[in-house]
């Protein structure tokens, strides 16, 4: 398992009440310049995600390892 890797902490982010309009503005504008809609999920859903491995290996990476 890795212990670290490139995917953002959200640990100091905003919370809701001030993240979701700063969000809902971000996908206004993203529209208005697209001229089209654009898709979001729901902010802040708990995702359930799975995984299926399409590949001849699996790595996990341990930095602690000797």
């Amino acid at each position: 398992m890795s212990k670290k890797g490139n995917r953002p902490s959200w640990g100091e982010a905003a919370p809701g009440p001030i993240s979701q309009p700063l969000f809902d503005e971000f996908i206004h504008q993203l529209s208005l310049k697209l001229a089209k809609p654009v898709a979001t999920g729901r902010f802040g859903a708990d995702m359930q995600v799975a995984l299926i491995n399409d590949g001849p290996i699996t790595l996990l990476i341990d930095s602690k390892a000797p």
